[in-house]
């Protein structure tokens, strides 16, 4: 596992402020954010902010991500092209433990236009707090992961 505290975030235009209040929380946790944009409320596309943000997970720089648009659908399927990233939609705290605990999730995405700010910060606790399980369920992670070729 990687030991650093760092944390990416990213969003398409339609998440920003819920990103920055997710930032704004982890931040007084102690983790390092890395917040990845965008800066605008401009129209722009969330595959290419899912993709920037998993490279980050994926070659070690960060922890763990957190991506957000509008369902948290589309920057969730993005993120889960690249290579070494498993990641979730959570609109709940039960599957926010259960990606981490079960599926040893790297990154998680949410939907700005699903849930609120203070379910949002909730889910993203469960998420941090929760270990990955091992035992039975690492060995269908290791399943998920030969999927990759």
């Amino acid at each position: 596992m990687i030991d650093n505290k760092r944390i990416v975030l990213s969003s398409d235009h339609a998440a920003i402020p819920l990103r920055r209040a997710i930032a704004d929380h982890i931040a007084a946790q102690g983790w390092e954010v890395v917040d990845i944009g965008p800066t605008t409320t401009e129209s722009t596309h969330y595959p290419k902010h899912g993709e920037a943000a998993a490279r980050q997970v994926a070659a070690g720089d960060c922890r763990f991500g957190i991506i957000l648009c509008g369902t948290g659908q589309g920057i969730m399927m993005a993120a889960n092209k690249v290579k070494g990233i498993r990641c979730g939609v959570c609109v709940d705290t039960f599957s926010a433990r259960m990606i981490r605990e079960h599926n040893d999730a790297n990154m998680m995405s949410l939907g700005a236009r699903v849930v609120g700010e203070g379910l949002a910060l909730d889910i993203v606790d469960a998420f941090l707090a929760t270990r990955f399980g091992g035992g039975r369920h690492a060995t269908r992670v290791d399943m998920i992961n030969a999927l990759e070729g």
